[in-house]
């Protein structure tokens, strides 16, 4: 038998832990594993089978005595249920002696160690659960931007057709974000109930956007003299619209100017009594030097290079590179 994993360590909460103090830590790693926000779907699994267990008095209490939640697990003479002890239900000598008095045997007429067997035995043969399928949906950028709905075509173990599903991606999913269709996976064994089906997001580049969570990244160009004067610069967003950015004069290559709402709507969990929103747009500012320069851009750069080594000589404290 498997060791039950500590749940106190899973949720990172002392054994003495309250209630609310475990709901809280269970609320702040489920939104950071979730599947639907990229999260890992065995990390989400654990966290959620720990909180099930601590958040019950009553599992809880058989977990801190037992070191188990189950009470088919709990060791023979541990105080168990039936299951754990087969002389369990039982009166006390008086009782086994007034039954041989009776000619019913020491354990009464109605226990037989045949028919415990035989309980014992169809207990080995348990119903187990069919597997989890998992399937890619590929989207496009404006398609997992928006939210879409695709249809998919799954060949389910043991079916002979395959089953068409409609599914609705959401607005604003990830790449890597998961879909759960309960009861679409694998058949179960022994009467066990199906699997499920996971259906993976996977995100098609777009040739100006890229996407980190909610926040989307664009790449914005600019001159020598944009960079060092300032500009005002119309950006594309994601949203199909148009926005006016300010460039700050000295503007560097690599800086980034951010466009708060402007960015993908989010789908991961929220804190509760809070609104999900939108994520931002993120513009990098990218300094392009030209590779030809006519004659005049090229009179305007060496007249604006000689300005700048008569200022280093007037100043020599404050050198144009710091080594």
């Amino acid at each position: 038998m498997a060791a039950t994993p500590d749940y106190y360590k899973t949720l990172g909460v002392p054994r003495k832990a309250t209630s609310d103090e475990i709901k809280k830590a269970y609320r702040k790693l489920a939104r950071k594993h979730h599947p639907d926000a990229g999260g890992d779907e065995a990390k989400f699994k654990e966290i959620s089978e720990a909180y099930e267990v601590l958040s019950d008095e009553k599992k809880r209490n058989l977990y801190d005595q037992y070191g188990t939640a189950s009470e088919r697990q709990i060791p023979h003479g541990w105080g168990g249920s039936v299951e754990g002890n087969p002389f369990a239900g039982f009166g006390g000598w008086a009782e086994i002696l007034e039954s041989i008095r009776k000619g019913e045997g020491v354990f009464g007429g109605d226990f037989n160690f045949g028919g415990f067997g035989q309980q014992r035995q169809q207990r080995r043969v348990q119903a187990q659960r069919g597997q989890d399928m998992n399937v890619s949906l590929r989207v496009s950028f404006d398609e997992a931007f928006r939210g879409t709905e695709k249809r998919v075509n799954v060949q389910v173990p043991g079916k002979k057709e395959k089953e068409t599903l409609t599914v609705k991606v959401p607005a604003g999913a990830v790449d890597g974000g998961r879909l759960r269709f309960k009861g679409k996976g694998a058949h179960g064994q022994n009467g066990g109930e199906p699997g499920d089906l996971l259906i993976t997001t996977k995100i098609e580049p777009h040739a100006l956007f890229t996407r980190q969570g909610a926040d989307v990244y664009i790449t914005l160009p600019l001159t020598f003299a944009e960079a060092a004067l300032g500009a005002q610069v119309v950006v594309p967003a994601p949203d199909a619209t148009k926005v006016r950015v300010k460039v700050p004069a000295g503007t560097q290559s690599g800086s980034v100017l951010t466009i708060k709402g402007k960015g993908a709507p989010q789908v991961a969990p929220q804190a509760q009594g809070t609104s999900k929103g939108n994520g931002n747009l993120m513009i990098v500012c990218e300094v392009v030097v030209p590779k030809e320069l006519s004659a005049e851009q090229r009179k305007a750069l060496e007249d604006f290079q000689a300005a700048t080594e008569a200022a280093a000589q007037a100043d020599p404290q404050a050198p144009i590179r710091n080594w």
